[in-house]
Formats: structure tokens, C-alpha cells, sequence
């Protein structure tokens, strides 16, 4: 199932009710998803709304923090209308996940002053490339990140170069974002923060240079913590059912799904295909500076996980926007469209049925996703365009688990998981490149995830602690 066709209110309830009830947000790049769990871990409720983007020329991709409150506001009314049918049990814990790369800057008062741009927004190529030059020669072994528009601070400099006067501004990711508004502490979250470009991966502080070459000190940065641990409560605007409960940010979107699918073990990757497909590898200790730059130069992160003291890999491609756009082409928008076609594309071979080289597919690189197709022959249909796409983005992947096999040893197995996982044409074409291959079940692991964070923030002793 797509992440648009998932984006219809899921109309589920469990019954019966075992309070505590646990919730979990999952800010994600096409919808921002609210599950809950009873007691037992039943999934009570779900609820989902589009995340509120403001879509302008070339691609440039950006929100508003009222915008994005106001979709909370109406996701957390829907969620307790739900609920209400049920049970008047109030939420006792509620739990944070999201995209990285997003956030605000934010005043004194905790009031953001500029729109948050999506991760793969195009603003800040220049300001990247004119960095000094001490730091982008640094710039991945310090961070485990490429430079390039997609990390924060790309978009930082951009943004003062636009007139915004970062002095005296802090940074927020968006789920460390909402938790302040919803009555939380203003902090960062490390797994969330480690895709910024703002930290050293080895000692988990602010890189001094990267705040230099932006003019900025080290106030811009709240105090970092461990993803789970508490963040203060939720405040009484934001409805019975929600005030009093325990906070906190659980972190990176794609980690935290990991983390629920139970693929924590350092030999598979656990492979999350939304609007980006991203693989994981959980490593036990960083790789150090020379790995991170070689990782670097494939597009690959080394950055921190949600479990403390783990770092993991992480290398994406632009699979689910490419499909996206893909669908919208040949003027698919409807889930019976979609399986029609999924249908069509699996009954042909993997490698389609045209003569070899009649499509070109490019864009899936992290660094791209502009879809373009280039068409060699006649008779092209929308099955064989879309296995086009697939098996491109296979050869995107097949590039990264090779760089990653040169620093770590092999994975032996993998699991797959979101929204694109439910057509079996992308099972198919992922099980042809990815070791062993099984698939998650569940619709929305990150917001599941998100809620067992919640749930483990009210036993005391399953909090953990930050880690440098």
C-alpha cells in the first residue's frame, strides 16, 4: 500500500480497552500518522493526516509550524473521538518519531521565525559548496553525512544568506518541535540531531567549525538527550484525554520503525520503503572518521542511533517518490488502479518483456529524484514503465550494499517494510537484490514503534540514558 492511499482515516478499533493506553506520533514526509495501544499492546485507534507542505517552484518543499500544529490539533481530536466510542481512559504516555533533515528555528520564547524545509528540498546547493574549505574536506568524516542540500545546515546557510539573523535562534527537529509545543522541554534528540551536520559522530558534541563557518555558537543547540527519556508532559490545551501525559521524542522515523520490527542484531538490514527507501545497518561501535568519508562518497551515513552507545548506516534511495511519480503519469491516483497494476507488473518477467535498453530510468540516487524516463521503443506500457523503475532502483541498491560491504562484513539477511511493501512487484524486485529476504506486516511500524517507546517511558528503569 502506498503512503497516499494509507493517508484514508484507518477506521480499526480493538475492544476490549486495557488501560494504560500508550500513544505514538510518526511524522513522516507524506503523512503524519497518531497510533494507540492498550495495556495488552492491542492497537486501539489510528488515525492519520497529510503532512501540511507548501509545494513551490523547482521542487522546493516547505511548512509552516501553525500549519503543522494545526494537523496535530485535528489528528489528536480525531484520535480521541475514536477512542471515545470505546473508552474516556485519558493517554498516559505519548511518544515522537519523524523525519530528519526537517525543524525550526526557534526564538527565545520557543516561537519558530522561518517555515521548515523537507529533507529533499533543493535550497542550499550554493551555500553547501561554499563552505569553507577545511570544513567540507571534514565535512562526512565528522558528521558521517555527504554534504549536500539535504542536511540542515545546507538550509541553515541558506537561510541567513536570506536575511534571517541566526543569533540568538535555537534549532529544533520536527519531532523535538512538536513535543515543545505540545508542553515538552526544549532538547534534541541524538539520532535526530546526528543528520543535522552539526555534530562530531565520535564525541556526540557541536563540531566548533560547522558553528563558525555558520556564525553561530553553541547556544544554537539545546541540551542533547537519549531518545525515550522523559520530556516533561503534555499541556491541558491540548485536551483532556492528552493533558498530564508523559512526553518524550523516541527519534529518527526509519530507526524507530528498526527498532519495533525487532531488527537490532548487526547482521541484516532492515529496509524501509516510503517516500525514501532507506537501508539500515546497526553497527556496535561508530567506524571512524576515514570510513565515514569513503561511506560518504556512496551517499551513506554513519550517524547515531535511538539505542544508546549503536550507531548504524544508513543509505537511501528515492524509490517511493519515483514510484510516485511514476503512478501519477500514466494517471494512476486510486488503490484499485494501483493493484491492477501492481497485477501487471508481476506478470511480467522481471526484466520486462521489451528488448533490453528500451527504457532508461534514472533518479533514484539520494542526491536526484527527479524521475526521468527516456523511452527507445514503441508499445511501452504502464507495467513495463513502472518495472523499469523498480529494477533501476534495484541497481541503486545493489551499488550501496556494495559500499557498505567493503567496511562491514556482508548482511545475511533483511526486512522489509512500508508502505510499498504491500505490492508484490516490489517484493519481487527487492528479494532479487536483498539477502533472505522477509516482510513486515505491519502498516505503520513507526508510529507502532513510536507507542512502545511511550509504553516503555512509564516503566522508570526502560529509560535510557544519553550517551556521548
Amino acid at each position: 500500500m502506498s503512503d497516499e492511499e494509507r493517508a484514508a482515516p484507518d477506521q480499526r478499533v480493538a475492544a476490549p480497552v486495557a488501560e494504560p493506553l500508550v500513544a505514538g506520533i510518526d511524522l513522516g514526509s507524506t503523512g503524519i500518522k497518531m497510533l494507540v495501544l492498550d495495556a495488552d499492546g492491542a492497537e486501539v485507534a489510528s488515525r492519520q493526516v497529510p503532512t501540511p507542505w507548501r509545494v513551490g517552484d523547482g521542487g522546493t518543499t516547505e511548512m509552516d509550524a501553525e500549519a503543522l500544529l494545526r494537523g496535530i490539533r485535528t489528528l489528536t481530536e480525531e484520535i480521541d473521538a475514536a477512542l471515545a466510542v470505546h473508552t474516556d481512559a485519558p493517554i498516559a504516555a505519548l511518544a515522537i518519531a519523524g523525519m530528519g533533515e526537517t525543524g525550526m528555528l526557534i526564538d527565545a520564547e520557543g516561537t519558530a521565525v522561518a517555515p521548515g524545509f523537507a529533507w529533499f528540498d533543493p535550497r542550499g546547493v550554493a551555500q553547501a559548496a561554499s563552505f569553507p574549505d577545511t570544513v567540507r574536506d571534514e565535512f562526512a568524516g565528522r558528521t558521517g553525512l555527504p554534504l549536500g542540500a539535504q542536511v540542515t545546515v545546507a538550509k541553515l546557510a541558506y537561510l541567513r544568506d536570506s536575511g534571517v539573523d541566526l543569533g540568538g535562534l535555537r534549532w529544533l527537529d520536527l519531532p523535538e518541535f512538536v513535543a515543545a509545543s505540545l508542553g515538552g522541554d526544549i532538547a534534541l534528540e541524538y539520532s535526530l540531531v546526528s543528520r543535522t551536520g552539526l555534530i562530531d559522530q565520535d564525541t556526540g558534541a557541536a563540531w566548533p567549525e560547522m558553528l563558525a563557518a555558520l556564525g553561530i555558537s553553541e547556544h544554537f543547540l539545546p541540551a542533547l538527550r537519549g531518545g525515550g527519556t522523559a520530556w516533561g508532559r503534555i499541556d491541558e490545551q491540548w485536551g483532556a484525554r492528552l493533558a498530564g501525559a508523559a512526553l518524550t521524542v523516541a527519534g529518527h522515523d526509519h530507526l524507530v520503525a528498526a527498532a519495533a520490527a525487532g531488527t537490532l542484531d548487526t547482521s541484516g538490514y532492515h529496509v524501509s520503503l516510503g517516500t525514501a527507501e532507506v537501508l539500515l545497518r546497526v553497527l556496535d561501535a561508530p567506524l571512524g572518521f576515514d570510513a565515514r568519508r569513503r561511506l560518504a562518497d556512496a551517499l551513506i551515513n554513519e550517524v547515531r542511533h535511538i539505542v544508546p552507545g549503536k550507531h548504524v548506516l544508513v543509505a537511501g534511495v528515492k524509490t517511493g517518490l519515483l514510484l510516485r511519480r511514476a503512478l501519477q503519469s500514466v494517471g494512476i491516483g486510486d488503490r484499485a488502479g494501483r493493484d491492477a497494476l501492481d497485477a501487471a507488473v508481476s506478470a511480467l518477467p522481471l526484466e520486462g518483456a521489451l528488448p533490453a535498453g528500451s527504457i532508461e530510468v534514472a533518479g533514484a540516487r539520494n542526491d536526484d529524484g527527479v524521475l526521468r524516463l527516456v523511452l527507445h521503443t514503441d508499445a511501452v506500457t504502464p507495467a513495463e514503465i513502472f518495472g523499469a523503475v523498480l529494477r533501476h532502483s534495484n541497481d541503486e541498491i545493489v551499488q550501496l550494499i556494495e559500499a557498505m560491504d567493503r567496511e562491514v562484513a556482508p548482511a545475511t539477511h533483511a526486512t522489509l517494510t512500508g508502505g510499498w511493501a504491500g505490492m508484490a512487484s516490489v517484493r519481487r524486485a527487492r528479494a532479487a537484490v536483498l539477502p533472505d529476504l522477509r516482510v513486515s506486516s505491519r502498516e505503520e511500524e513507526t508510529a507502532y514503534g513510536a507507542a512502545l517507546v511511550a509504553q516503555a517511558l512509564l516503566t522508570p528503569v526502560a529509560a535510557p540514558a544519553a550517551t556521548v
